[in-house]
C-alpha cells in the first residue's frame, strides 16, 4: 500500500484544515486507516483511527469533538477534518494502514504502511 497525505499548512489559532490521505496499492476497504502526528522532539502519537469499512472510529482525547476520520473507498481516500485547531496540534500529520486483523488500534507499531506527512502549524 502506498500513502500519499496532503492537505497540511499555516493556519491561526481557531481555524480548520482538511487533511488528505490518497491510498493506491490495496482495496482501501482492505484495511484500516489511521492519523498521526509528530511534534518536535516528540514520539508519533496517535489522533484517530477508522476501520476498513468505515462503521467504527476511534479518537485521542485531545481531539475528540474537533477532529473528524472519514474515508471513500470508492476512492481509496481517507481524511482528517481538523476544526477549532489549537497550537498545540501543531505537528507532521502521518496517514497509516493496518491489516484488519490489527484492529483499529492507537498503536502506530500495528500499522503497517506510513505516507510521508504532512505539516500543520496553528500560530498566530
Amino acid at each position: 500500500v502506498q500513502l500519499q497525505a496532503s492537505g497540511g499548512g499555516l493556519v491561526p489559532p481557531g481555524d480548520s484544515l482538511r487533511l488528505s490521505c490518497a491510498a493506491s496499492g490495496r482495496t482501501s476497504s482492505s484495511v484500516n486507516m489511521g492519523w498521526f502526528r509528530q511534534a518536535p522532539g516528540k514520539e508519533r502519537d496517535f489522533v484517530a483511527t477508522i476501520s476498513g469499512g468505515g462503521a467504527y472510529r476511534n479518537y485521542a482525547d485531545s481531539v475528540k469533538g474537533r477532529f473528524t476520520i472519514s474515508r471513500d473507498n470508492a476512492k481509496n481516500m481517507v481524511y482528517l477534518q481538523m476544526n477549532s485547531l489549537k497550537p498545540e496540534d501543531t505537528a507532521v500529520y502521518y496517514c497509516a494502514a493496518g491489516r484488519l486483523t490489527s484492529g483499529t488500534t492507537p498503536n502506530p507499531k500495528m500499522y503497517d504502511w506510513w505516507g510521508q506527512g504532512t505539516q500543520v502549524t496553528v500560530s498566530s
